[in-house]
């Protein structure tokens, strides 16, 4: 075992443990549940538990992926490693031309494969800024890009061109799309999606295809139509096989199935999806806005623990989120899961009878500049239901509901 250089993994190990009310001995009896052949004994075994948890050490290979099974998450989310540089490439470092000089070649009358290597890394890089950009300034971006991609299948393009043109324009339709929906503007959010499935559909990109489906559930979702997020799930997920995106669709099922309060069917999902997730190789950039990364599972199981009353579990996770999103400097890297974590800190103080941080916590969810209006109201509208219930009479109550109405309206 090697020595630990950060005491993060030991400090999720007891929150975890806790949040479970287990002791040491019996996450030791649990651990060997999960293990497919002996350990050792229960002495030994507590024994590196407290060095885990004390940060003397760091569990190896073997234990890392067991851990994370009993806690319900993947072995990078749990144990990440060393930060990585961006995988966000500098356009002209990546491919020697700039975006005037691709521009310019799409226009031409011909296109070589340097071209759409280019117009394949630009695409990439605007999927990277979804996290940070504004709304109305990405989708600009994005429709601008998608214009010019478009241009193209007007050429005389090989089979193989066409087909990676085609995939192209699926991509940044989807991004297009789900600025749309973050803005509020669904109907043209869904004619965005449609035209991205049928690109996808087209080019036989079952990646494209899949997050088609998987925008229909997160639509489904935030309309409360549950059975429809199913639909959509199962749909995505017979097309998209076991790639990535499978993992979001078996997420979103059980995000349904936690709101119809169907708590074996929600188990179920979260650990086929987990498990698939677990197989995924790492991605390269993990601000990309279709690339699954470890983290997102702590995201998804904070919502469906929260959705399901397992309060504890979901304080954990948000606590985690909120850790991970946060940099150093105070930075936020995750803007958008940040506001949801504190909006579920938030529904875990109201129902613990603390009116006080549970406003503070949801005006902060409602303050960052980022943020999908469709899923943030979503979650918030559940503090709302708890506050109303319990401080009807309130000033910070009525404050509170009267923005989250303010912001639904606009």
């Amino acid at each position: 075992m090697g020595r630990m250089t950060a005491s993060v993994p030991a400090q999720r190990m007891r929150a975890e443990r806790e949040a479970r009310g287990w002791s040491q001995r019996e996450a030791v009896r649990q651990l060997r549940m999960h293990s497919p052949g002996s350990l050792p004994s229960d002495e030994s075994l507590i024994r590196s538990w407290k060095k885990w948890e004390a940060g003397d050490h760091l569990p190896d290979s073997f234990y890392r992926p067991l851990i994370a099974e009993l806690f319900g998450t993947v072995t990078a989310a749990m144990f990440p490693g060393p930060p990585t540089a961006s995988g966000d490439p500098v356009l002209l470092a990546a491919t020697g031309m700039s975006t005037m000089e691709i521009v310019a070649r799409v226009r031409s009358s011909s296109v070589d494969n340097a071209t759409l290597e280019g117009l394949r890394i630009a695409a990439d890089q605007l999927c990277c800024e979804y996290p940070y950009m504004p709304s109305a300034q990405l989708a600009i971006e994005g429709q601008q890009w998608l214009r010019r991609i478009t241009i193209l299948l007007e050429r005389h393009l090989t089979l193989s061109q066409h087909r990676e043109v085609l995939s192209l324009a699926g991509l940044v339709a989807l991004l297009v799309g789900c600025v749309e929906n973050d803005m509020g503007n669904r109907r043209a959010a869904e004619a965005t999606r449609r035209s991205a499935l049928a690109l996808g559909t087209e080019a036989d990109d079952r990646r494209v295809m899949g997050w088609a489906h998987e925008m229909s559930a997160w639509f489904s979702l935030t309309d409360a139509d549950y059975p429809g997020v199913i639909a959509a799930a199962d749909a995505g997920i017979a097309v998209a096989g076991k790639r990535d995106v499978s993992v979001q669709l078996h997420a979103q099922r059980a995000k349904a199935f936690a709101r119809v309060g169907d708590r074996r069917n929600l188990e179920i999902a979260l650990d086929t999806g987990r498990r698939l997730l677990e197989d995924q190789p790492y991605p390269d950039d993990l601000s990309h806005q279709f690339v699954i990364d470890p983290g997102k599972w702590d995201f998804y199981a904070m919502d469906c623990y929260r959705q399901s009353g397992q309060d504890e579990l979901a304080q954990t996770y948000a606590e985690e989120i909120l850790r991970a999103g946060t940099g150093p400097d105070g930075q936020v890297r995750t803007p958008m899961r940040n506001a949801e974590a504190e909006v579920t800190l938030a529904v875990v103080a109201a129902r613990s009878g603390d009116l006080t941080s549970a406003i503070s916590y949801g005006e902060q969810a409602l303050s960052g500049e980022r943020k999908s209006l469709p899923s943030l109201l979503m979650v918030s509208q559940e503090l709302a239901a708890v506050v109303r219930q319990r401080w009807p009479g309130e000033s910070d109550t009525k404050e509170y509901i009267g923005r989250l109405r303010q912001i639904a309206t606009a």
